[in-house]
C-alpha cells in the first residue's frame, strides 16, 4: 500500500477472515515485500528475533576441488559482514547457508586452481609417462619391423626360385661369360708380370755383364787400379849395364806368364808402353827410370816366379848383363797407378749383327 492512496471499504459479506495468532497479517504480499525478503542478510536473523534453523547444505553442489592438498576444506562462504554469531556457536565456523541465499539454477563458483612455477611445469612436461597405449604402440612397431626384415629375406631367397628356366639359363650364361673374361684378364696380367720380371732380370744381367766387362777392360787397359795375388821383382845394376832390351824382355816374360796388371817404379805398364834409352839410362814412355827397378805384378805367383827363373829366362839375361834380381811371391799386391788412354783416331767398333 502506498501512502496517500484511498482505501475502499469492503462489503459486509466479503470481510476477510480473522488471522490466527502469530500468523502474518494477510496472505497477499506485494512485489516490494518479496524483493525485500530476497535481500535479507545471510546471517539468517529475522525481525521477530526468532533464529532460523540452519538449513542443511546440499553436498552435491560443493565441488571436491574446494579441499586443500592437506585435506582441509576451503571456506567459499561470503566474507563476514560484521554480524556476530549466535551464542553457543563456534566462532570459527562459517555462517549457515540457507536456501534463500542460493539462487535457483545457479552453479557454485569453483575455487581458482593453485598456480605452479615455470620449472614445475617444464619438469612435468619433460617427464616420461609410459602408458599402456605407448607400450602397445612400441610392441606393434617392433613386430612390424621384424615382419619387414623377414619379408625382405624371403623375397631375396625366392627371387631366383621364381624365375623361369630360360631366365636361369641366361643368367648362367652371363655369369660364365663374365668369369671367362675375368680369367682371360688375369692370365694377361700374369704374362705381363712375367715379362716385366724376365725383362728386369735380363736387363739386370746385361748390366752386371757390362759392368764386369768394363772393370776387366779397365784393369787390362790400365784405367783402373787393381789388387790381388802376385809377385814383386826387384832388379839392380851395380855396373849400369841393364839395357832397354833387357827391360823389354822382362815385360814380355811377365805377359807370357799371365800377368794382368803391371807397375814399374810407379808407372802403369800397358799394351802401348815402350822402352827406350841407353844402358844405365832407360826410359818408359819417355820417362827416365832410376835403379833399383821394382816390378809389381798381379797374377799367379807360382807361374810368374817359375817363368822368370827358368834357365835362359829374363832373370838369367839380367845377370848376364851385370845386374842382379830376385822374385818375391805375395798373396796380395796392389797396383794403384793408372793410365789415361787416348781415344782412337781411326778405329771404331764393329756393329753387332742381328743374328
Amino acid at each position: 500500500m502506498h501512502p496517500g492512496q484511498d482505501l475502499d471499504p469492503l462489503p459486509d459479506g466479503d470481510a476477510a477472515p480473522a488471522a490466527e495468532p502469530g500468523a502474518p497479517a494477510g496472505e497477499e504480499v506485494d512485489d516490494d515485500a518479496a524483493a525485500f525478503a530476497d535481500e535479507a542478510p545471510a546471517g539468517g536473523a529475522t525481525t521477530d528475533e526468532q533464529p532460523l534453523e540452519p538449513a542443511a547444505v546440499d553436498r552435491s553442489v560443493v565441488d571436491d576441488a574446494s579441499l586443500d592438498a592437506d585435506g582441509s576444506a576451503t571456506d567459499d562462504a561470503p566474507a563476514d559482514d560484521g554480524v556476530p554469531p549466535e551464542d553457543g556457536a563456534p566462532a570459527d565456523l562459517p555462517a549457515p547457508v540457507t536456501d534463500d541465499d542460493v539462487a535457483p539454477g545457479a552453479a557454485v563458483a569453483e575455487p581458482a586452481p593453485a598456480t605452479r612455477s615455470g620449472w614445475a611445469v617444464l619438469g612435468s612436461a619433460l617427464a616420461f609417462r609410459s602408458s599402456r597405449a605407448q607400450v602397445l604402440a612400441g610392441l606393434l612397431c617392433a613386430v612390424l619391423g621384424f615382419a619387414l626384415v623377414v619379408q625382405v629375406r624371403q623375397n631375396d631367397e625366392a627371387s631366383l626360385a621364381d624365375l623361369s628356366q630360360a631366365d636361369l639359363v641366361r643368367i648362367l650364361d652371363e655369369t660364365t661369360t663374365r668369369g671367362d673374361a675375368l680369367a682371360t684378364e688375369v692370365n694377361g696380367l700374369r704374362r705381363e708380370r712375367d715379362q716385366l720380371v724376365s725383362g728386369s732380370d735380363k736387363r739386370q744381367a746385361a748390366l752386371d755383364a757390362l759392368r764386369r766387362s768394363a772393370e776387366t777392360q779397365g784393369i787390362l787397359a790400365g784405367r783402373l787400379p787393381a789388387q790381388g795375388p802376385g809377385v814383386v821383382v826387384r832388379l839392380s845394376e851395380p855396373s849400369g849395364q841393364i839395357t832397354p832390351a833387357t827391360m823389354l824382355n822382362m815385360l814380355e816374360e811377365l805377359r807370357n806368364s799371365g800377368a794382368e796388371a803391371i807397375d814399374l817404379n810407379g808407372s802403369r805398364v800397358t799394351a802401348s808402353s815402350a822402352f827406350a834409352g841407353i844402358p844405365g839410362a832407360v826410359t818408359l814412355d819417355d820417362e827416365r827410370l832410376t835403379p833399383p827397378y821394382v816390378w809389381t805384378v798381379i797374377g799367379d805367383p807360382d807361374t810368374i816366379a817359375t817363368a822368370l827363373q827358368i834357365p835362359g829366362g829374363a832373370l838369367a839375361a839380367v845377370r848376364s848383363n851385370g845386374g842382379e834380381g830376385d822374385v818375391q811371391r805375395r798373396d796380395k799386391v796392389e797396383v794403384t797407378s793408372v793410365r789415361v788412354l787416348n781415344a782412337p783416331k781411326y778405329a771404331t767398333p764393329v756393329p753387332a749383327s742381328d743374328g
